[in-house]
């Protein structure tokens, strides 16, 4: 092994979802292994929202000058 990688095998029942994960090593030295989702997988996963959703009732708000 070239720069003391490891590999790590996971069994089957521990399967992740996508090709790739983010791993973290925590303060006691364990590894938290997360799949890693991209922006566009995220958002395909979520629940298209029902019409007539919450977001027509936020009000219109008036625009003002700003001087920086």
């Amino acid at each position: 092994m070239n720069n003391r990688s490891q590999a790590v095998r996971i069994p089957k029942e521990f399967e992740l979802p996508g090709s790739e994960v983010t791993i973290e090593r925590q303060t006691d030295g364990s590894l938290v292994i997360r799949p890693r989702l991209h922006l566009a997988a995220l958002v395909a996963s979520f629940e298209p929202l029902p019409p007539g959703d919450i977001l027509d009732d936020i009000p219109e708000l008036e625009i003002e000058d700003v001087t920086l």
